[in-house]
């Protein structure tokens, strides 16, 4: 692995750099979550116009950068840093490597350019908040995560082609390829403005039961000229703790879909895939988290330098000097870790044969080491600003609300380490005790490595 990096990537964060520090400081941050989209949509444009944020990793050939996970995971440290609310993450790292993976050339030839151009965001819903585990990132994806038609999940079925052709010619909306789906998800990230949005749903029934990936066009009814909302797709911002990561519950009545992809869709296909994308949403969260904790660490400091406290600055007790140093330390260690997950999410492993796939157990690991990294971080931003740093109004809570959030998100620690030791082999008989049982799902007991 060369640890160096090339002009190109510095010049991505350079100029992200800068456009953020004029544009997103905390008083910016906390006006644009409060807005009906929970972003500054000039904003994103401008980043996504101007620097080709969304398309950074999709291929030329789509409209993209055309470049990979580690300079997507590099925009997302400096977007980490301001803690920039946007589309980022549920467009780049989400939705569009499934699109390009699974979608036939018609859906990605007329989706994908326009992502990456920003004209359009997308977003992954899953049901039951089994986001994690869809990406196979704290246990394998091959149950019945999508609902496996229990209440709570989100079933497809297809409709007579007679049918669909009825409603057409009768005015509605055409079948969108001969589906229908029906159940509801919460916790979708951006799902209350994204354009396009890929549900994962059951289908099949008992006797073929699978899960399979689907298209919805949602067009957004508050963009001007934007096409009318879908019939039966309700969609409602959640009150979040995290205002930066804006989440929306998606309820679906006989919603209009397309299939993702080509045939009546292959559920090992759709599980390969999530699985395939988990490495680089982790890679992309975990740099993001590192940005965060980077500046948090470093508000706290110059405030110690500047907070006197028995005639000298707080900064020059041993005790706090000892804290910020084990601080420090953890930081640099989940930046390596990220930047190294990135590198092995984009093929970059140094056997020929390896190249195209992630390592195993690296995204979920170097994930795990980020968030564990933020959320010392923002504790120890909390109680070393004093008592202002326990007042909500202060900015070291959008670092400690990032924090709280992003392990509900794609978490809990403990499992993603437990799925990293799994993935290496190092428990051949299971994910606890060499020759025992995986963990159940809500089991306390946790694996570190």
């Amino acid at each position: 692995m060369d640890a160096a990096f090339t002009e190109e990537q510095h010049e991505i964060r350079r100029t992200l750099r800068e456009l953020l520090l004029k544009r997103c400081g905390p008083d910016e941050v906390k006006a644009a979550v409060r807005t009906p989209p929970g972003y500054d949509t000039q904003l994103w444009q401008q980043l996504a116009g101007r620097l080709g944020l969304p398309g950074l990793a999709l291929p030329t050939a789509y409209g993209g950068v055309g470049c990979g996970p580690t300079e997507l995971a590099l925009a997302c440290e400096e977007t980490g840093r301001v803690v920039l609310p946007s589309p980022l993450i549920a467009t780049a790292a989400l939705a569009a490597p499934l699109l390009l993976a699974l979608g036939s050339e018609r859906q990605r030839t007329a989706l994908l350019p326009a992502l990456a151009a920003g004209e359009l965001t997308a977003t992954l819903a899953v049901p039951g908040g089994r986001l994690a585990t869809a990406l196979a990132l704290t246990g394998p994806n091959d149950g019945d995560w999508a609902g496996g038609g229990r209440a709570g999940g989100i079933q497809a079925r297809r409709v007579p082609e007679e049918d669909a052709a009825a409603a057409s010619r009768n005015g509605g909306r055409p079948a969108g390829g001969g589906w229908r789906l029906y159940g509801e998800a919460g916790q979708v990230l951006n799902g209350h403005t994204a354009e396009v949005l890929v549900v994962a749903a059951h289908t099949g029934g008992f006797a073929r039961s699978r899960t399979l990936l689907f298209l919805v066009r949602a067009a957004d009814a508050a963009r001007p000229g934007a096409e009318p909302g879908v019939p039966g797709l309700l969609r409602t911002r959640q009150t979040a703790m995290d205002e930066t990561r804006p989440q929306a519950r998606l309820e679906l009545r006989d919603v209009p879909a397309e299939l993702l992809g080509e045939g009546d869709g292959d559920a090992a296909a759709v599980a390969r895939a999530l699985a395939a994308t988990g490495p680089v949403a982790a890679a992309a969260l975990a740099a993001e988290a590192v940005g965060a904790a980077d500046t948090g660490l470093a508000r706290t400091v110059a405030h110690v330098r500047q907070r006197v406290q028995f005639g000298r600055p707080i900064g020059s007790f041993q005790a706090v000097q000892h804290r910020l140093a084990d601080l420090y330390v953890a930081l640099q260690a989940a930046r390596s870790a990220a930047y190294y997950a990135a590198w092995a999410a984009g093929g970059g492993r140094s056997a020929p044969e390896g190249a195209g796939a992630a390592e195993p157990g690296v995204g979920a690991l170097a994930l795990a080491q980020a968030l564990e990294a933020l959320r010392a971080v923002a504790a120890e931003a909390v109680q070393l600003h004093g008592g202002i740093g326990f007042t909500w109004e202060h900015e070291a809570h959008l670092y400690f609300k990032r924090a709280a959030c992003d392990e509900l998100l794609l978490g809990p620690v403990h499992r993603l380490r437990a799925r990293a030791a799994e993935e290496a082999g190092l428990f051949p008989g299971g994910a606890g005790e060499p020759g025992g049982a995986p963990i159940p799902d809500g089991a306390p007991e946790a694996v570190e490595v």
